[in-house]
């Protein structure tokens, strides 16, 4: 059995939470063997989202099957926020020491690298707070716009709802990739993802704008990016004409239409390939008539990020 104990510190957000408290949950109804354990340096821990929480103030017994998470909380800055005492700290080193797997979602990876775990580890966190992080901790090597980093037996997470794909990870790890799927499964998460991919999805990139008429363009697009789409339908759907449309697209997003088609349908096909997925099927699945297209838009994306 393995015993995975949420160190809860004041303000956390639930979700950092809830999300891999949930998979270990699920895969202890499976009969995985997982316990599961709250603790925190005071009982009733405040939230960011307002619901106070209880936790024990006693840590269990671990050993070195043993997993300890430390979950985010809201933190415009990581100075002067998530207090933790020394002897707290000490815990996370000494369970680190004994061999056991520490891990962290969001801003928790700075309760990590207060503890020094983070010292010559690859790592990473959200992307409002990798910069800090960085200079906080000259040491670390942080990794941008990622899910996850394993470096051995420290793990950390961008946040919120990558603290599932982290867990999921864990389990996949410790009983299989057809383990965690049924898990996966259970609480109707899409897929798991891998930790390389990116925090911000295409879908979110090119959201940041204020043109109604765009938004209105790419929700239909979002929602049938799989399909042939004409532009003449893109247009009526916002209320402008197809030349207007292609105007105030490129201008809200940097983008044709067309194009943003093109970036969901090859970050879709990059998660099919990095879940085994042939090339040609990944095509086919993402609308391309043939691997050809995807190819190309494939090797057109490695050379821009070079």
């Amino acid at each position: 059995m393995t015993h995975v104990v949420f160190l809860l510190v004041p303000r956390l957000h639930l979700l950092d939470l809830a999300g891999p408290a949930q998979v270990f949950s699920t895969a202890e109804d499976q009969g995985l063997g997982y316990t599961l354990s709250y603790v925190a340096e005071q009982e009733d821990v405040p939230t960011a989202q307002g619901l106070p929480l209880r936790a024990g103030a006693e840590w269990p017994r671990l050993t070195r099957d043993d997993l300890v998470v430390v979950p985010g909380w809201r933190s415009p800055t990581l100075a002067g926020t998530g207090p933790l005492t020394d002897a707290t700290l000490e815990r996370l080193r000494a369970h680190h020491a004994a061999g056991g797997t520490v891990a962290s979602v969001c801003a928790g990876a700075d309760a990590l690298g207060r503890a020094g775990l983070l010292d010559g580890r690859r790592c990473t966190t959200h992307h409002d707070v990798q910069d800090e992080l960085a200079r906080r901790y000259p040491r670390a090597a942080v990794v941008r716009d990622v899910l996850y980093v394993v470096d051995g037996p420290v793990i950390t997470s961008a946040g919120i709802a990558s603290g599932i794909d982290l867990a999921l990870h864990l389990v996949a790890v410790r009983h299989g990739p057809g383990a965690a799927a049924r898990v996966a499964r259970q609480m109707v998460v899409y897929a798991r993802r891998n930790g390389d991919e990116r925090q911000a999805s295409a879908m979110m990139r090119h959201r940041g704008h204020v043109s109604d008429a765009v938004h209105r363009a790419q929700d239909v697009i979002d929602a049938r990016f799989t399909d042939r789409l004409a532009l003449a339908e893109l247009a009526a759907g916002a209320g402008l004409s197809e030349r207007t449309l292609t105007r105030r697209f490129a201008a809200a997003t940097g983008l044709t239409p067309l194009r943003y088609q093109q970036e969901l349908r090859t970050e879709r096909a990059e998660h099919l390939i990095a879940q085994g997925v042939t090339v040609e099927s990944a095509a086919r699945a993402v609308g391309f008539q043939d691997a050809r297209m995807l190819r190309r838009l494939r090797s057109r994306a490695g050379s821009l990020s070079s």
